[in-house]
C-alpha cells in the first residue's frame, strides 16, 4: 500500500508511520519537518500546509490512502481539493472533543451530539474550540471516510507529558496522591493500538465514524496495575474534589496538576464513552501496566516531558490532608 501520512514527525503520526513501515507498506510523511524525526524507512516530503500551493510537492504522486492528523479546517479544506480522489481511502485523526455533552457516560459515536462547527481557521487553545475546528474538519472530510475520533492518546514519545507524569511518580513508591475515587472512569489508548488500528483501517478500507479509545477501567484499577510494574510499594490516597481544588491542584494537564483527573461530575461521560463498536472493527488495546512500564523506559532514555505536582507540592498536599483528618 502507498500511504501518505500529512505529518508524521510527531507521537501519533510517527507511530502510524512506524506500524505502516513494519508492515511494509510504501509510506511518505509529508509536513513541514519541524516537530521531529520521521520514522525509519519512511520518505519525507517538505510541505506548507498553511500557503495556498503548499502541497505543490505533492503533485504526481499517486496514493493508495491518506491519513490526515491537523486540526484547522483551512489545511484539511486545501488536502481534500488537491489529493482525495475515488479509490483512495481516507482518515482524518478526529478527536472526542467533538461531542457536545461531557457529562453523560456510555454515548456513542453514532449518535452523541456534536459540537457546532467553527466557522474560521483556529487555534487550538480550548477544548471548546479545539471541537469546534475539528467538526469542521470532520464536515470537510465527508462521510466516506474512516473518522477516528481520538481520545486521551498515551504512551512512549507523548509530548503533553499526562501520562507520563503517573509512571514517573509511581515508579518513585510510598504514598501516593490520588485524585477523586478508585471507582472513576478512565479511558485512553496506547498510541501504539492506535496506529496500528488506523493502518489497519486503510489496509481493509474501514469507513465511518467510531471513537478511538480503549475499554472503560476505574481508576483505582489503573493505578494499581501500573503500580504493580513499576513499583509495587506504592500506597494510594484518595483525595476528594473540594479538598483539592481549594489546595489549587489543578485539573488534566500543566503546572501544579493531577494529570488526567477532570472533575465530576461535569465530565462524568469524557473517559467513559461506549467504545465496542472500535473494538468490534479492530481496535486492541495493551494492558495499562505495559503502558507505564514502555513510557517509564522512554522517560528515563531520553528525558521526555512530564507534568503535574511537584514532589514538593504533593507531599504539602498530602500533609494538609491527613492534618484536616486527623483534627
Amino acid at each position: 500500500m502507498r500511504l501518505l501520512i500529512l505529518g508524521g514527525s510527531q507521537f501519533l503520526g510517527r507511530a502510524i508511520a512506524t506500524h505502516a513501515c513494519a508492515a511494509g507498506h510504501d509510506v511518505t510523511c509529508a509536513a513541514r519537518g519541524l516537530a521531529g524525526p520521521i520514522a525509519a524507512g519512511a520518505r519525507f516530503v517538505m510541505i506548507d500546509r498553511d500557503t495556498v500551493d503548499g502541497l505543490a510537492p505533492l503533485a504526481g504522486g499517486t496514493f493508495d490512502a491518506v491519513v490526515d492528523v491537523s486540526r484547522h479546517p483551512g489545511q484539511v479544506r486545501r488536502a481534500v481539493a488537491a489529493l482525495k480522489r475515488p479509490g483512495v481511502h481516507w482518515t482524518f485523526v478526529s478527536t472526542v472533543s467533538v461531542y457536545a455533552d461531557n457529562r453523560t457516560p456510555g454515548q456513542r459515536a453514532d449518535t452523541a451530539s456534536l459540537r457546532e462547527a467553527a466557522t474560521v481557521d483556529i487555534e487550538h487553545s480550548t477544548d471548546a474550540i479545539y471541537g469546534a475546528a475539528k467538526v469542521a474538519c470532520e464536515q470537510t472530510v465527508g462521510k466516506d471516510a474512516f473518522i477516528c475520533r481520538a481520545g486521551l492518546i498515551v504512551g512512549p514519545e507523548d509530548p503533553t507529558g499526562r501520562f507520563s507524569c503517573w509512571p514517573a511518580r509511581l515508579v518513585r513508591g510510598g504514598e501516593v496522591l490520588a485524585p477523586g475515587s478508585p471507582d472513576d472512569a478512565i479511558q485512553f489508548i496506547d498510541v501504539r493500538d492506535l496506529a496500528q488500528w488506523i493502518v489497519h483501517a486503510a489496509e481493509v478500507g474501514l469507513t465511518g465514524i467510531y471513537d478511538g479509545i480503549g475499554p472503560v477501567r476505574t481508576r483505582g484499577e489503573v493505578l494499581a496495575e501500573c503500580a504493580s510494574a513499576l513499583n509495587p510499594s506504592c500506597k494510594f490516597t484518595w483525595i476528594d474534589r473540594t479538598f483539592l481544588e481549594a489546595h489549587d491542584v489543578r485539573r488534566w494537564t500543566g503546572p501544579r496538576s493531577l494529570p488526567m483527573w477532570l472533575p465530576l461530575p461535569d465530565f462524568a461521560g469524557f473517559m467513559a464513552r461506549d467504545t465496542s463498536p472500535a473494538r468490534e472493527a479492530g481496535l486492541t488495546a495493551r494492558p495499562p501496566a505495559v503502558t507505564a512500564r514502555d513510557t517509564r523506559a522512554w522517560l528515563r532514555s531520553s528525558k521526555g516531558p512530564v507534568v503535574g505536582l511537584t514532589e514538593d507540592e504533593e507531599k504539602a498536599v498530602l500533609a494538609a490532608w491527613h492534618v484536616g483528618k486527623a483534627s
